[in-house]
């Protein structure tokens, strides 16, 4: 079955669905059954497609231990007895299901690949909660202080000077005192 129109044949193609056959001018083509469906077609379980497993690749999850194993091609039969051989092995050890956890105090954060991100600064593995350097305690501030100290130009010796204060204040110290070497009104300096 052509598509198109009378002005242009060759445009659109309709759907292979064997209900459907509509003219659809941006169809989708089934990378399985190598056949042309329409939008509402176009998955393989909505056009029932025979060869949907043919390229896919199977996995169990043992329930002891959480290693996974590639079942692609194997009967229900033979999945049963790979999994069966796992469990007698000594590759299948409980302990091993135990998943790492976030460091930081009181969270209780099973890290996974898609909830955790390593801190650029200490390459710690934390969760995505406390990602910030400010919410794991991280090291940074002492790197920070000694890679500006390492730089020797001008103003980045005044930043290393400022971040080495520690929040040392020295405007906040002594004011208002008066100077004890003379009895004019001025704040003395650190």
């Amino acid at each position: 079955m052509g598509g198109g129109t009378e002005g242009f044949p060759d445009l659109g193609r309709h759907c292979q669905y064997t209900d459907c056959h509509q003219l659809d001018f941006l169809p989708f083509g089934c990378n399985r059954c190598q056949k042309v469906f329409c939008v509402e077609h176009r998955t393989y379980k909505s056009h029932d497609c025979p060869k949907s497993d043919d390229k896919s690749r199977k996995v169990i999850v043992c329930e002891i231990c959480s290693k996974s194993m590639e079942t692609t091609g194997l009967s229900c039969e033979e999945e049963a007895a790979m999994k069966e051989k796992h469990e007698k092995s000594k590759e299948c050890d409980p302990s091993k299901k135990k998943k790492p956890r976030c460091p930081v105090k009181r969270c209780r954060e099973n890290l996974t690949f898609s909830n955790a991100t390593v801190c650029k600064c200490c390459n710690l593995k934390v969760c995505l909660k406390h990602r910030l350097p400010a919410d794991h305690a991280c090291r940074r501030g002492n790197s920070s202080v000694a890679a500006l100290s390492d730089n020797g130009s001008s103003g980045n010796k005044f930043l290393a000077a400022f971040a080495a204060r520690n929040g040392k204040d020295c405007a906040n110290n002594n004011r208002g005192q008066l100077s004890s070497t003379s009895n004019s009104r001025s704040v003395e300096a650190c």
